[in-house]
């Protein structure tokens, strides 16, 4: 792109969502380095004028077709996580840049993890229960620990699964609690895991071992059903799982059978299916907190994502590497 005509940057994504990630004065940001198409695509139904496309939740899928209709095409931006869901093979193949935002909303993804996990080690899910049905937590005296219990992620060990960019995040936020964290990524080797502050394990190692397991790992045919019956069988009694990564990592069904005796308990913000049906047994399980797939960046969390955006689109109409850049080499291990 010349340095002397100003990229034309368009934004497709589910409009009512333009001014959280755009705020007017990152709209202004944008209009320094390129001229900004008013209108927000919700569907390609014709030629698609634009040498940048900022794409974002509810951007159309991005094929041959589309592409054929976007001959000045030469860079998509996600102000989002995961491009699989819209980007086919022929945006690559075309030799299109292609950056996402994936780092940016890992910060609240991991933020959320983090704080299940601090009040998961305080058991302040199976106490709050408790609480709301009658029963003090027994503390002979209110916010007096009871002598010899076990809470709090100080020395607590932490099985991480997958050293993805949440996962990485948590990790470092685990390291600050004193925690010890076992991590289990095929991708990371024991150099490397120490490097971060963890304990590289196999997969099976870690849920022997951990009193609490998050799971962040990407939605790959290999990791479909990743904690299976076999491994949630191994989960040592009073073990917590925390899933924000996706549905179908856990067997639903095993999953009901183990927490439905009280052996383990779950937090689990991605579902399989998603939404869970009225009635499933995990809703209604005392020991299982499901939310409604919130963990990512959300309200105020969104503007984060706008600006790493606008940050890319100003690297490459000066020419500079994009931060978050995305590789066909990546797909088959990304999210």
């Amino acid at each position: 792109m010349s340095r002397h005509v100003l990229p034309t940057v368009a934004f497709a994504l589910h409009p009512p969502l333009l001014p959280e990630l755009f705020p007017l004065d990152l709209r202004r940001r944008l209009s320094l380095v390129g001229r900004v198409r008013e209108r927000v695509i919700d569907a390609f139904d014709g030629p698609l004028d634009a040498d940048i496309l900022i794409t974002g939740w509810g951007c159309p899928r991005i094929d041959a077709d589309v592409l054929a209709a976007a001959p000045r095409l030469r860079a998509v931006v996600h102000a989002a996580g995961s491009v699989k869901g819209h980007l086919t093979a022929a945006v690559f193949e075309r030799g299109i840049a292609v950056s996402s935002a994936a780092q940016a909303n890992a910060v609240p993804v991991a933020e959320y993890a983090l704080a299940v996990l601090v009040l998961a080690a305080k058991q302040a899910f199976a106490r709050a229960r408790a609480y709301s049905a009658g029963a003090w937590s027994g503390d002979a005296l209110p916010g007096v620990a009871t002598p010899g219990e076990r809470g709090g992620l100080g020395g607590a060990t932490v099985g991480v699964i997958g050293a993805s960019r949440v996962g990485r995040l948590v990790i470092a936020g685990l390291r600050s609690y004193g925690a010890r964290v076992l991590l289990s990524d095929p991708y990371v080797s024991a150099e490397e895991a120490a490097r971060l502050g963890a304990r590289a394990v196999p997969l099976d190692e870690l849920c022997r071992a951990a009193e609490l397991v998050t799971v962040h790992a990407p939605e790959l045919p290999e990791t479909r059903g990743l904690l299976d019956e076999r491994r949630l069988a191994l989960l040592r009694d009073g073990a917590v799982v925390v899933n924000t990564a996706r549905g179908t990592l856990i067997d639903t069904d095993a999953l009901v059978r183990h927490c439905s005796g009280g052996r383990i308990s779950a937090v689990l913000d991605v579902t399989e299916p998603e939404p869970l049906p009225a009635g499933h047994p995990l809703l209604g399980l005392p020991n299982v907190l499901v939310t409604p797939h919130i963990s990512g960046a959300r309200g105020r969390e969104l503007r984060r994502l706008g600006e790493f955006a606008v940050g890319e689109v100003e690297r490459l109409a000066r020419g500079r590497p994009l931060r978050g850049a995305v590789r066909v080499a990546d797909l088959n291990r990304i999210a």
